[in-house]
């Protein structure tokens, strides 16, 4: 049965998830608190993890694979001569070794692993396995084989050091592990490591500093949070843009295909009064759609006939 308080309202709300919940628990407590039907994320946070966690609501849901392609930041804290059977803090204790590193060396360390490398994905992780989460296989006591994957790391520095937990500053590109970089790096400098902490602080163009918390938006009115919604194309600010007039902008909507200068796989495109009516490709001197939004007569038909579940996108039915 839907839930006739919920609206299709659209937009990006970057939430600072807090310590201890989960990507999908913090994407729940927030549609309840925004009254909205469609609701997804761009990427998981584990529940160790804080940080900025860009929530997508409406038709901002069809954009969310762009942030999942984005480089992220994070400032992570290492503990140094425990290694764990997660490689967090959430996992039990394998080994514990004497600590003798100096500043010097683990800044020396660090720098080994900024570029382009290999990581191998962790068994306590989301990936799948003939149908199976890692994470389900590894809770069973099996540990099955997995395929390294590139990565790049761009930035990794030390912010402040600890003898036994010194905290990290790094950028790198989706799928890194910064727990499988923390175990690399305790392995590293002979010791072992571990993740104690971790906090996401960009994604991609947003950052955290843009972000509102749980606790924020339960001491406000429905129409002050909704206020913290982004629009949809705060997910699509590294795309170059293009606007129509009014008749292309009518035959872009309805996904046909209108002459354009230039060539590019992928643009934004709005209309002349500014609204963006989706994403597109340019080549041969024509614009066409990949992926239209929905404008406002058809978000108002879609709420009188009722919404459906799309892409893995949960509704409020």
């Amino acid at each position: 049965m839907r839930r006739a308080h919920a609206d299709p309202i659209d937009g990006v709300l970057a939430l600072d998830k807090p310590l201890g919940l989960s990507s999908n628990l913090a994407l729940q407590k927030a549609r309840r608190l925004l009254q909205a039907r469609k609701a997804g994320h761009t990427g998981t946070l584990d529940p160790l993890a804080t940080g900025l966690l860009p929530l997508t609501f409406g038709e901002a849901t069809k954009f969310s694979a762009d942030l999942l392609e984005a480089d992220k930041e994070y400032l992570a804290q290492i503990e140094l001569g425990v290694t764990t059977s997660t490689g967090d803090a959430e996992g039990d204790v394998l080994e514990r070794r004497t600590v003798d590193v100096s500043r010097a060396r683990l800044e020396a360390v660090l720098r080994r692993f900024v570029g382009t490398g290999e990581q191998v994905p962790p068994m306590y992780s989301a990936l799948k396995r003939h149908g199976r989460p890692l994470y389900e296989l590894a809770r069973l006591g099996r540990d099955v084989e997995r395929v390294p994957r590139p990565i790049v790391v761009s930035r990794l520095q030390l912010v402040q050091w600890d003898e036994r937990r010194p905290s990290i500053e790094l950028e790198c590109s989706k799928g890194t592990y910064v727990r499988v970089l923390a175990q690399d790096i305790g392995r590293a400098l002979g010791c072992g490591a571990h993740l104690h902490a971790l906090r996401r602080t960009r994604v991609g163009h947003l950052r955290l500093a843009q972000a509102t918390t749980l606790v924020e938006l339960e001491g406000q009115e429905l129409d002050a949070r909704r206020a913290r919604l982004l629009p949809i194309d705060a997910l699509l600010t590294s795309l170059p843009r293009v606007s129509l007039d009014a008749h292309a902008a009518v035959r872009f909507g309805h996904g046909q295909k209108v002459q354009q200068q230039g060539d590019w796989p992928r643009l934004r495109v709005y209309d002349a009064l500014g609204r963006l009516l989706g994403i597109a490709s340019c080549r041969g001197g024509w614009l066409e759609a990949t992926r239209l939004v929905a404008q406002p007569c058809t978000t108002a038909r879609r709420a009188v006939n009722g919404i459906t579940r799309e892409n893995g996108i949960e509704d409020a039915t």
